[in-house]
């Protein structure tokens, strides 16, 4: 959580990089009045400024999960500081930033937004890259492998802000391989957490009848809804706002839950964090309820919170027995992100030998 500014400043060009992170330690909202380039400008210094060698060489030498918990305070702090410099935002007639050599931020504002109130705005520079950023992405789209889902140029997600892009490839070969039972073709599947939607559109792409989409986020349920309907697959997937399960039973139920168990600092964050393990232990106990007669529920999991301490090796075995389920099969998969060769990260470690999993569950005789 942001920490609000006690005091505010306005400042311009002639402030230096040490001088607003002094400020911005303190407490102060720096209200940004000069180019906006010069203020993109300082936002880098100020994050240099902030990267401590000593500090990191300090941090590799505790125990991994010491580390974690220190690591992510000390990018909370980081977060909090560089969040301190402020852009006014005017909203009339449209989204625009009265500053010189500001760019057109009104499509992206928009993309995130919705229709511009009638009422002015400070946002964090930071966040005001993060918005633009997530607009190009969306309107670029992520491409993926076309046997996934579509042929090109069908074969793109466009990931809305504030949900999480489904950047980490290696799940989507699992649930791409995983073996089939049954008539799948006459079979409805649900897809819990859709997100971005591109699970719903790779199950009908394997041949499945119907899927029903939940997401408890309005955001995620808006971006399934759009690509799903890009691909033109809204006739056989059907979108809904719900917490984990819709009404009824399916033969197939699909979930991709956050893999680490802890609190989540942001909206974008809860794809990565789920705090006490909440929706990963709610989907287990209510999977056994939701199946059809020899259904089978896939849990898409990294071993990564075991790795890092944050989940007792057998938890999750533990809390699939006593859900009533048993598992048939596991299927793994290495990592291919960079940050598994990242000789330089603070986890290399865990993330060199991160392993992922899809868990094919069915409910216990």
């Amino acid at each position: 959580m942001l920490q609000k500014p006690k005091t505010w400043r306005v400042v311009s060009d002639q402030i230096t990089a040490d001088e607003a992170v002094a400020h911005a330690k303190a407490g102060e909202g720096l209200i940004w009045t000069g180019d906006f380039q010069n203020a993109r400008q300082l936002l880098t210094a100020m994050s240099k400024r902030l990267n401590s060698p000593k500090q990191l060489a300090q941090l590799a030498k505790k125990p991994i999960l010491e580390r974690f918990h220190v690591h992510r305070l000390h990018q909370s702090q980081r977060l909090n500081i560089l969040s301190k410099l402020l852009i006014p935002i005017e909203t009339h007639p449209d989204y625009a930033i009265p500053l010189k050599r500001a760019p057109d931020v009104a499509a992206a504002l928009s993309h995130a937004w919705g229709t511009a109130a009638e009422r002015a705005y400070l946002l964090s520079l930071r966040e005001l890259l993060g918005l633009m950023g997530a607009y190009e992405w969306f309107k670029k789209g992520l491409e993926f492998d076309e046997r996934y889902f579509a042929k090109a140029p069908l074969n793109k997600i466009h990931p809305h802000y504030g949900v999480f892009s489904p950047l980490r490839g290696e799940y989507l070969s699992l649930v791409h391989q995983a073996p089939l039972a049954g008539n799948v073709s006459s079979s409805v599947a649900f897809d819990i957490g859709a997100g971005t939607g591109i699970l719903s559109a790779m199950l009908i792409e394997r041949g499945w009848g119907s899927v029903i989409a939940t997401d408890a986020q309005e955001r995620a349920v808006a971006c399934a809804t759009d690509n799903l309907s890009r691909l033109g697959l809204l006739d056989r997937v059907r979108v809904v706002q719900c917490d984990l399960f819709p009404p009824g039973k399916a033969h197939l139920i699909v979930c991709n839950p956050p893999w680490l168990p802890g609190k989540a600092r942001s909206s974008i964050e809860s794809a990565v964090y789920d705090e006490d393990s909440q929706m990963l232990k709610g989907f287990l106990r209510g999977l056994k309820d939701h199946l059809e007669p020899g259904g089978e529920g896939w849990l898409i999991m990294s071993d990564l919170a075991e790795r890092l301490g944050l989940r007792a090796p057998g938890a999750l075995e533990e809390w699939i027995s006593n859900a009533g389920l048993e598992t048939i099969e596991i299927h793994h998969t290495q990592p291919q992100h960079g940050k598994a060769q990242d000789t330089e990260d603070p986890f290399y470690e865990a993330r060199s030998q991160e392993v992922t999993s899809l868990w094919r569950l069915k409910a216990k005789m």
